[in-house]
């Protein structure tokens, strides 16, 4: 090889090289788009509000939220889905979105296994298990009791066929061999009302919502769904506690990106999420409102995460065959 064949072989190489460089270095240079598959003013909106600015006071350039709702979070997960993967369309992805959708749909418009990767697990909303006062119970083995005692008589209410509230009680009706009815409501406000009114007599519910009613006298709340007990109901028992090891529910939220999203920017969209989770101003405000922060995951831990939840879940809608189309 000539001398002059093999500088330009180097400066090929140092070409190369500079455009394969991390893009890092860099990232971002314009503002990132925060898509968010639910309308505004809601829980989830107001955390990746707060998790926009934070990110985008660590990363130097504004963090835009955009909701895009419907389809049970498949309108925004699809538009993030087919967005060029260099970070600067990024996603508020669920449990609903990253985990239960597959398996409830035949007909996905997006793939998130093939498609979507998660980042970083931002908070989790624990379940808790709730009935009507006037149901003469106190524990969760005195409700299966009654439920044997007088089958066909319960009925317990959701927000919906297929979503995790839903889910929630038909792992715990499956576990306990209850013959209680689902009741699906059109949301949250209409199923807590039934639940008052005592058209249905048991709900699991997210704490968010749940919560004043319990502290109000409105509810009583036997067991929550979490691996420990909840700082906001102390003396109210795990579902572990109450007969039913390895009982976990909660939903829970993540940052997800494109797949195929360059690492170092993954990495860099990582980074700047786990600055808010470790901002205690953040975690007083969710953490009051039961969407508790979660602590920084490392980057191999998320797939084992996410992988757990679809093991927990799929198990439930194979066992009771629930479809959405």
């Amino acid at each position: 090889m000539t001398r002059f064949s093999y500088s330009r072989l180097l400066a090929g190489v140092a070409l190369a090289a500079a455009a394969a460089a991390p893009q890092a270095a860099t990232f971002p240079d314009r503002p990132v788009t925060l898509v968010v598959p639910y309308a505004p003013g809601g829980s989830t909106d107001n955390l990746a509000r707060s998790l926009a600015q934070h990110m985008g006071q660590a990363m130097g350039q504004p963090v835009v939220v955009e909701n895009k709702p419907g389809g049970n979070t498949m309108i925004g997960a699809s538009h993030v889905a087919r967005a060029p993967a260099d970070g600067y369309t990024v996603f508020m992805g669920s449990i609903a979105s990253m985990v239960l959708n597959p398996m409830l749909y035949r007909q996905l418009s997006y793939d998130p296994d093939a498609q979507l990767r998660t980042v970083a697990i931002l908070a989790e909303v624990p379940l808790v298990l709730v009935v009507n006062p006037s149901l003469p119970v106190n524990s969760v083995a005195e409700l299966v009791a009654y439920d044997k005692a007088n089958p066909g008589k319960l009925n317990f209410a959701s927000v919906g066929k297929g979503n995790p509230i839903h889910l929630a009680a038909e792992m715990l009706k499956t576990r306990a061999q209850m013959t209680a009815q689902h009741v699906p409501y059109n949301g949250s406000a209409p199923a807590l009302t039934g639940l008052m009114g005592n058209d249905v007599q048991f709900m699991m519910d997210v704490v968010s919502t749940s919560l004043p009613l319990i502290q109000g006298g409105k509810l009583k709340a036997l067991a929550v769904a979490s691996a420990e007990r909840l700082p906001a109901l102390p003396d109210v028992p795990t579902l572990a506690e109450s007969g039913y090891p390895g009982y976990q529910a909660a939903t829970w939220f993540g940052l997800v990106v494109p797949a195929g999203t360059p690492p170092e920017v993954s990495a860099r969209l990582r980074d700047a999420a786990h600055q808010a989770l470790g901002d205690s101003t953040f975690q007083d405000t969710f953490n009051a409102q039961g969407l508790f922060v979660q602590k920084p995951m490392a980057a191999d831990q998320i797939p084992r995460y996410v992988e757990a939840d679809k093991q927990r879940w799929g198990a439930i809608i194979r066992d009771n065959d629930i479809r959405l189309d």
